[in-house]
């Protein structure tokens, strides 16, 4: 089977990812699949943390990270340094050959300024399977930051990408058999229950009325680009849901009664 996992920041923190994220390959991996597993991570708190500390703001735009040249070098730090070699470190403690890399590297990820209201952030992102094929090949797993270089700039400017944004592209590009979009919630929520299965009508519903805000809404929507990308299924999930594959909300393009 072949696999993305989004990490959200949040879920970085918990004991049980590098065990659930290596128990998770080894399903990938076994026999007759000979699949594999890619994560892809966020680290927003982090960001919004260091930030604080040098006496600068967050701003937020649609569950998306407002980002300025000089968050941009934050992001750079928290996300593609720290964030990403304490997962790696983790992984390695639990025998997964795992090899860190930011979407910079080799222009994994390139993507453009879809809204300058945003700052450096890239949307209509591009992949480079290529580097990923032959990473899971030669038996890495690879460990993701969400930064892309600029295709609009020539001299190859970073730009900040949303995490589930990029896992979405990711997925698609590698016709992946399952995406989970890792949350600090058990599920898209409704009424502090856990909904099931969502189409594409609902999740925009559920969008449009501020049920599923900020974050969850950037989630809904990546898990649609995913899909219609080609990536066969979609789940938004606690931690839980990278071992249980009953576990979140399934997102679907077309009504689950159709």
């Amino acid at each position: 089977m072949k696999r993305v996992v989004k990490i959200g920041g949040r879920a970085q923190g918990d004991s049980r990812l590098p065990a659930a994220l290596a128990a998770a390959l080894a399903a990938a991996a076994t026999p007759p699949t000979g699949g594999f597993l890619c994560v892809v991570h966020g680290g927003g708190d982090e960001v919004t943390n260091l930030q604080q500390r040098l006496g600068l703001h967050s701003a937020f735009i649609g569950g998306r990270r407002v980002t300025s040249v000089e968050d941009l070098e934050i992001v750079r730090m928290v996300l593609s340094g720290a964030s990403n070699k304490r997962i790696v470190a983790q992984l390695i403690s639990q025998g997964v050959n795992a090899v860190g890399i930011s979407g910079e590297d080799a222009s994994l990820f390139t993507a453009r300024i879809t809204d300058p209201a945003m700052g450096r952030v890239g949307g209509h992102v591009t992949v480079n399977a290529a580097l990923i094929q032959h990473l899971v090949q030669g038996g890495f797993v690879p460990v993701i930051s969400p930064l892309a270089r600029d295709a609009e700039d020539r001299a190859g400017a970073g730009l900040n990408v949303n995490g589930d944004d990029a896992a979405a592209a990711l997925a698609a590009a590698l016709a992946a058999d399952e995406l989970v979009l890792v949350a600090d919630v058990p599920g898209v929520l409704e009424a502090g229950a856990v909904i099931p299965t969502i189409d594409e009508s609902m999740a925009q519903r559920l969008i449009s009325s501020g049920v599923a805000a900020g974050g969850m809404a950037a989630k809904l929507d990546a898990a649609l680009t995913a899909l219609r990308g080609g990536t066969k299924v979609v789940r938004i999930s606690g931690l839980d849901g990278i071992s249980d594959s009953s576990a979140g909300t399934r997102i679907v393009l077309s009504s689950p009664q159709a």
